[in-house]
């Protein structure tokens, strides 16, 4: 079975290591990368959304200044070495891709950029609206100004936040590896393969922090870490092998860390410890409406309670009690002066354009 087929996972994230887009030249390997975006451009056309996350930048570039340890002996050659590489490993996807009709997009984030909630929702919205154009976002790190960000296996935990940023149920991890094994097959042939896991604190000893290749700030414990920030935020995740052609077709062996598809999972990971900013009081056709799936727009508000600024938890009340907890779109004061009203009436009273609700449905969690 393909892994994350289209017919069963809408939006799908797709983390690329830099063993696998560098060659040992220091050039990008571009037939090999061709051949994942066919895979990728064959999964857009069967309507899935895809969003890459590219690691490389600091490896490419590094080759290319002569640095030495893969451009990370120190933080300011990290930062040259990406610097110079990105230019050059963005004009190769969009290249390919554009070969597919396919538009890409560059996103540069630094993981902070997706933990300030205010910043992550405005990632969010980016990432949902290029996902909704058919474009494929090209998100990497922005290592080139990074500080404590430029560490150990940084894009796998950063494709995990994404997929959370994107409302993506799953993360495919590209590696030199197809997954987990009980012991380091590298260096021991009588490792196992673990193909399914339910539970990662069974098998997070298991894990070797080195990089195979050299060339990657990661390794099975940077993934690990994925995988409980991508399954606590209700995504699956897989570590395969991109050690062939077409990485992304047919039947591949991997390991999948199951989703923990609780509702108190979500929910904990969306209130994330934090005491609630404000609440929106909404009628009951809202109510309804949040019951079924929807977004809490504004004219189902009744009420704004506290002062939040956007990107607060809040709580949204209905007649009978509280029934969500979500991250607001607005200020506390902005969305006062939204209380009833359509979407049409809106950038008249704000003086800039509304946003899609004041608590769009990715971001909120019924009670």
């Amino acid at each position: 079975m393909t892994l994350f087929p289209p017919s069963t996972c809408p939006r799908l994230v797709v983390k690329v290591g830099s063993a696998l887009l560098v060659a040992a030249d220091g050039d990008v390997r571009r037939a090999w990368l061709a051949t994942l975006v066919a895979d990728v451009a064959a999964r857009c056309a069967a309507g899935q959304q895809v969003a890459i996350v590219s690691s490389g930048a600091i490896a490419l570039g590094a080759r290319r200044l002569g640095l030495a340890r893969g451009g990370r002996a120190s933080l300011e050659d990290a930062q040259a070495a990406a610097a110079t590489g990105q230019i050059a490993l963005s004009q190769t996807w969009a290249e390919l891709l554009g070969a597919h009709d396919l538009t890409a997009a560059q996103m540069l984030v630094t993981l902070d950029d997706l933990e300030d909630r205010r910043r992550y929702l405005n990632a969010a919205a980016t990432l949902g609206r290029l996902l909704g154009l058919g474009v494929v976002p090209v998100i990497n790190e922005n290592d080139s100004v990074a500080t404590e960000e430029i560490r150990f296996g940084d894009n796998d935990r950063l494709a995990a936040r994404v997929a959370q940023a994107a409302g993506a149920p799953a993360v495919v991890l590209l590696s030199d590896v197809d997954g987990l094994y009980d012991a380091n097959p590298h260096t021991n042939p009588a490792a196992r393969h673990i193909p399914r896991v339910e539970r990662i604190d069974a098998v997070a000893a298991m894990a070797d922090g080195g990089s195979a290749s050299g060339m990657g700030s990661g390794g099975m414990v940077s993934k690990i870490a994925a995988a409980r920030i991508a399954t606590g935020a209700g995504a699956s995740l897989a570590i395969a092998s991109g050690r062939m052609d077409h990485p992304l077709a047919g039947e591949r062996r991997h390991t999948l860390f199951v989703a923990e598809r609780t509702a108190s999972a979500r929910k904990a990971w969306l209130s994330g410890g934090l005491t609630a900013r404000g609440s929106i009081h909404v009628d009951a056709g809202a109510a309804r409406a949040l019951a079924a799936g929807g977004s809490l727009l504004a004219a189902g508000a009744t009420r704004i309670d506290g002062g939040f600024v956007r990107g607060d938890l809040v709580t949204v009340e209905g007649p009978a009690g509280t029934i969500a907890r979500g991250l607001s779109e607005y200020d506390a004061g902005d969305a006062a002066r939204l209380l009833g009203t359509r979407s049409d009436e809106q950038a008249a009273i704000l003086g800039y354009a509304p946003r899609a609700a004041l608590v769009h449905r990715s971001h909120l969690a019924l009670l």
